[in-house]
């Protein structure tokens, strides 16, 4: 009988312990940092990327393009206020060398507040981010294509500020925790763009270098993006732990309401100048009020994580993407592979 029991505490205090080791890995999808805690995640990742057939993709001849290697940076910096309520920020650069597009595609800080512990019977974050793409102006250059012209993007910043609501839930048994998360950006449209303009496009009888500026902005609508998904960790001993999961992105269409910028008056270069300006302008804004180039993402993602001792964790990741773009998507993608490492610091 004091054997039996002897095991009996053993074992439960191993599941105790295994527990507390799952709930503190800085993979784990429930982390939050305890009070006075700070962490830091930096990650560096190669992505591989072929190019879907949309209508943007055929004018601009490379549909089944490869990219590759896009380049992808990431930091993620967190302190914990209390043991319940945290600030953070998420931070990310990419370099696409195949197309010339570089600059943050990703920008937030926030707050996080724990409302249900893991004495509830599920843990339940709520928390609400500002997103910064409005750090940087959207920046690309309208070109010609052959008898036509399209917008050809710079960077990877849509040039709107906007704030971001959302939760995640789950809960940690033993060595194996499941969460899961849903979240809703709201950007907000102004005229933080910069439109390069390929002076040599035809327009009637003109050319787009005598009708516009050469470099112009324009009025784009507000957007909104929706996230939602699930991951699991599975902590296999002190050392190691493996981390699986699945997103759904959906990326909403941009949309143009007018040209900000002044244009110049070409009433002195010909009688019928200022009418084609007119249709030219009237002839964008027609098609760009709904540009349909949203897309969806849906998101495999495998990781591994190396515990190298209390406060400094090793990590690998590999995610696989599938795209559903919209009709005139630039963003759209057959296939989509990116494997990178992390490193993860708390002080």
């Amino acid at each position: 009988m004091k054997k039996s029991l002897k095991c009996l505490m053993i074992a439960t205090a191993s599941v105790v312990t295994t527990g507390a080791l799952a709930a503190s890995n800085m993979e784990n999808p429930l982390y939050m940092p305890k009070n006075r805690e700070v962490y830091l995640k930096t990650g560096a990742a190669v992505m591989y990327k072929t190019v879907e057939t949309t209508d943007a993709t055929k004018l601009k001849d490379s549909n089944g393009q490869e990219e590759f290697p896009v380049w992808r940076f990431t930091g993620d910096i967190g302190y914990g206020i209390t043991d319940r309520l945290d600030v953070h920020g998420h931070f990310g650069y990419t370099k696409d060398g195949e197309i010339d597009r570089k600059g943050m595609h990703r920008g937030r800080i926030g707050m996080m507040f724990r409302a249900l512990t893991e004495n509830d019977p599920f843990v339940l974050d709520l928390y609400a981010d500002a997103y910064l793409s409005g750090i940087t102006p959207m920046k690309g250059t309208y070109k010609r294509y052959g008898d036509q012209a399209a917008f050809d993007f710079a960077n990877y910043s849509n040039g709107r500020w906007g704030a971001i609501a959302g939760t995640r839930f789950g809960k940690t048994l033993g060595d194996f925790t499941l969460a899961a998360h849903v979240e809703y950006l709201q950007t907000f449209g102004n005229h933080n763009n910069k439109i390069a303009i390929d002076p040599t496009i035809p327009v009637g009888p003109f050319t787009t270098g005598i009708l516009l500026p050469n470099e112009i902005s324009v009025n784009l609508k507000s957007t909104h993006e929706t996230v939602a998904g699930f991951d699991a960790m599975y902590q296999m001993n002190p050392k190691w732990s493996f981390g699986a999961g699945f997103e759904y992105i959906e990326h909403s269409d941009n949309g143009v309401k007018s040209i900000h910028t002044k244009l110049p008056d070409v009433s002195a270069v010909h009688p019928m100048a200022p009418a084609v300006q007119q249709a030219l302008v009237d002839n964008l804004l027609a098609a760009t009020k709904d540009m349909k180039d949203g897309w969806d993402e849906y998101v495999i993602k495998t990781s591994v994580g190396y515990q190298l001792d209390e406060d400094i964790q090793f990590a690998g990741f590999l995610e696989y993407t599938l795209d559903d773009a919209h009709s005139k998507s630039q963003n759209a993608t057959d296939c989509k592979i990116e494997m990178g490492v992390r490193l993860n610091a708390r002080f």
